[in-house]
């Protein structure tokens, strides 16, 4: 009996071929987006685990200094006094990130780089052996060095001896920071009275990097979600159609007496199996999609937060396997109430097959009802709500309240237009509308959802680019920047520019934890460059004359929010206090920044000098200076930068930032205009019987087609009216919200109507691709199948 009833349920998948390829299709495409996003995340965050794993961030205890030399005359007199303490030196090579430890005093010594205590060797000791990625070591031009390939190490990243580093680097004997091992003697002499100049930071719950990008993958896997539900309404439509038109097998195999229980243990088990197969394949999807989008990924990250990710994409358990279950689940989902309705549904119940059940006034009442509450909920949430959590909250009620009222709002637009027809014809293609609209309900939601996310995030993005340009207009006023190898360097470069230039505008900076926050603090020259470029968000009167005089800083929005620092609070810079007068946009830094007077921060970091100068002149000079210092000074072309290369390679960054987003957008609007073509399609043969008639009176198969596509369009140009202000709530959540909780800084909203008629053009233009299909299969349709209509008891 088993085995007959197997068959019989199959056996509609034989008849419908194409509802089995939606069913198959949609889901993969759900299970494509999300299980992309999560390979994404995945590789991410493996990269950021092994730079934890290789450089000890978080795990120990640190001495370090104010400028960040710590001179290797501190670190003996350390050791003496009893302190555990191991050396790391750190920079930049052909602009890979190298360190240098000890593998004899380090805490972990070499072990994140496979060497074992009892593996090391004079060579690793001190022999300058090199451990990194061969991607990284493909970087590195003219250095002859000897290394070892560790697959496991972090992107960009080379560990290698003390000794060896300070060679590579030009430091002789200074060193980064000091390691402090956990075990250390009952009795110590108190750093302060050792070297005064040093202190000790404590260890870290968890890494700053990985604070600093939970947001950004957080966004990552919103948008994945937003992708994943837009193809579940695929599913959803077409497990539910399923249903209905096996409604008289599954009632006859009932009368013949198949159990209700086995029964419904047959389905969930091809469903089961369907989802199976779908999810490979949408994992299958999802690694190419990856694969695509993580290069932008790590330009991203990097440009954001100045940390790399691995450029090569791994097949993980974590993301494929939560690919197989999401889809799963999501089978789970769209199938539960189906599935409860066949386990309620009497013996002889009614087998007509329908298209799609019309929704009975009183369910349409309750989602009415359920969408009015998530929609307050999400004003409330807007409202009271505190951090990322009560953000994405707010998201998720608003896209799910506007989702479940669209079809409410569309049936009162129909009926209103019903209402004013004025003719048969009219009366009959506003009734045949509404009539369709609980079949085409799902593949609308999908549409809104894509057409919301479309506009939110353009929005978003656009005012961040309009801001982020007027903000790089601020900031690099200067028309030429010089950066120096070294101190000496610096100092003769800037007695060389000097009688050369309008003005030589040193920049220089120092970084200490402002608040508990890690902060840069910089010390620019008291100049009117700085008064009229850079506008504070807020400030007391008379800032900039009062921080020039030295009597107070300003500091970034980031600082000002994270450590609820207001106009006229104090902080602490190197022991001494300042007022803070101004608060500054500072947009694309993870971090807090504070701005004193030179004279003021040549007093709290006298061994610092500046190696980087911003340089006034007349731009058409620009091109003979930057001669004049290649032949005087022999400087690279990478010590020279003009206002517009930095502005350029500033954009270059930022558009890169957002290819990921752009790219998930357009993802999700293809895969809502696919639902949309699904659910015309599996409509299309079931709507025979409401079109014959109209067709015997007289009206030709190539008008209904022509009917359909006015009708898609219809839809889509409703669909997308009623997504502007959805997208635009969007928008206005992600920058008040969402950015502001997850970056520190909150934006202006500027409104981008071209952008808007250009989205909504697309909506409408995937509609029309969507209906032109079945309207061809309509206006193709034989007049012997739609006279076969009437010979049948309707």
């Amino acid at each position: 009996m088993t085995k007959a009833g197997l068959q019989a349920l199959l056996s509609h998948w034989l008849r419908n071929p194409m509802q089995l390829f939606t069913l198959i299709v949609g889901l993969s495409l759900a299970t494509a987006l999300w299980s992309g996003v999560q390979a994404v995340n995945a590789e991410a965050r493996a990269s950021y685990d092994a730079a934890a794993q290789t450089l000890g961030e978080g795990q120990f205890a640190q001495i370090t200094s104010a400028d960040g030399v710590i001179p290797q005359a501190d670190y003996i007199r350390l050791r003496r006094a009893g302190w555990l303490v191991s050396p790391v030196v750190e920079g930049r090579l052909d602009g890979v990130r190298l360190i240098g430890l000890d593998p004899l005093t380090s805490p972990s010594g070499m072990a994140p780089m496979g060497v074992r205590d009892e593996s090391l060797s004079t060579d690793v000791l001190i022999g300058g052996v090199l451990f990194a990625t061969q991607e990284t070591f493909d970087r590195l031009e003219g250095h002859d060095v000897s290394h070892i390939v560790t697959p496991d190490a972090a992107p960009n990243v080379i560990i290698t001896d003390v000794g060896t580093t300070q060679r590579l680097l030009g430091l002789e004997n200074t060193l980064s920071r000091l390691l402090v091992s956990p075990v250390q003697p009952v009795v110590q002499t108190p750093i302060s009275e050792v070297t005064p100049t040093l202190t000790l930071r404590a260890p870290q719950d968890g890494s700053d990097v990985g604070r600093l990008t939970d947001s950004f993958h957080l966004n990552l896997t919103a948008f994945g979600l937003l992708s994943f539900a837009v193809g579940i309404f695929i599913v959803h439509g077409a497990i539910g159609l399923a249903f209905e038109q096996r409604r008289p097998v599954i009632r006859t195999l009932r009368a013949l007496g198949f159990p209700l229980r086995r029964l419904i243990a047959l389905i969930a088990i091809e469903l089961l199996v369907i989802s199976l197969v779908a999810g490979v394949i949408g994992i299958g999807l999802g690694y190419i999609v990856a694969a695509a989008l993580l290069p932008d990924v790590a330009a991203t990250i990097s440009g954001l937060y100045g940390e790399s990710v691995s450029g090569t994409l791994q097949l993980r358990p974590e993301w494929w396997l939560s690919g197989l279950m999401i889809a799963v689940g999501g089978t789970c989902m769209a199938a539960a109430a189906s599935l409860f309705q066949l386990a309620r549904m009497p013996l002889l119940a009614s087998a007509r097959p329908r298209a799609w059940a019309m929704q009975a006034g009183r369910g349409r009442l309750y989602q009415a009802i359920l969408a009015v509450a998530l929609l307050i909920l999400a004003v409330f949430l807007g409202a009271v709500g505190n951090g990322l959590a009560a953000g994405f909250g707010m998201l998720a009620a608003l896209l799910i309240g506007a989702a479940l009222a669209l079809p409410v709002i569309l049936d009162r637009i129909l009926a209103f237009g019903a209402s004013r027809a004025r003719s048969v014809m009219a009366e009959w293609f506003w009734a045949d509308t509404r009539q369709q609209l609980p079949g085409l309900s799902l593949a609308l939601m999908a549409l809104l959802l894509a057409m919301a996310a479309n506009v939110g995030v353009s929005t978003m993005v656009s005012s961040f680019r309009l801001t982020f340009t007027g903000f790089l207009d601020q900031r690099l006023a200067s028309e030429f920047y010089v950066y120096a190898d070294d101190a000496d360097q610096a100092a003769a470069l800037q007695t060389y520019l000097v009688p050369r230039v309008d003005q030589v505008l040193p920049i220089q900076s120092a970084n200490q934890n402002v608040r508990g926050l890690p902060s840069e603090i910089y010390g620019p020259t008291a100049h009117s460059t700085y008064r009229e470029n850079w506008l504070f968000l807020q400030a007391a009167p008379e800032a900039w004359a009062q921080i020039e005089a030295g009597e107070g800083a300003a500091i970034n929005e980031q600082l000002a929010r994270r450590a609820d620092v207001a106009i006229g609070d104090e902080i602490t810079l190197a022991g001494e206090p300042f007022p803070v007068l101004g608060i500054y946009g500072d947009y694309g830094n993870p971090i807090g920044q504070v701005i004193v007077t030179e004279i003021a921060f040549n007093r709290l970091f006298p061994e610092i000098r500046p190696l980087r100068f911003g340089v006034r002149m007349d731009t058409a000079n620009v091109p003979a200076l930057a001669d004049a210092l290649r032949e005087d000074f022999g400087l690279e072309d990478a010590n020279m930068v003009n206002q517009a290369g930095i502005k350029a390679f500033s954009l270059s960054v930022f558009d890169r930032t957002f290819t990921v987003t752009g790219a998930l957008n357009v993802l999700t609007l293809a895969v809502a205009g696919f639902a949309i073509l699904m659910s015309l399609l599996t409509l299309a043969t079931m709507r025979l019987p409401q079109l014959a008639p109209v067709w015997a009176q007289g009206l030709t198969r190539a008008q209904l087609g022509r009917i359909e596509i006015i009708r898609a369009v219809l839809l889509a140009l409703l669909t997308t009216v009623l997504a502007l202000p959805l997208g635009l709530a969007l928008a206005w959540t992600l920058l008040a919200i969402v950015n502001v909780e997850a970056f520190g800084w909150r934006l202006p909203m500027f409104l981008f109507p071209l952008d808007y008629a250009r989205l909504a053009i697309f909506a409408v233009g995937a509609a029309v691709l969507a209906a032109l299909w079945p309207a061809r299969k309509l206006a193709r349709t034989r007049p012997s199948d739609l006279l076969k209509v009437f010979s049948n008891e309707r």
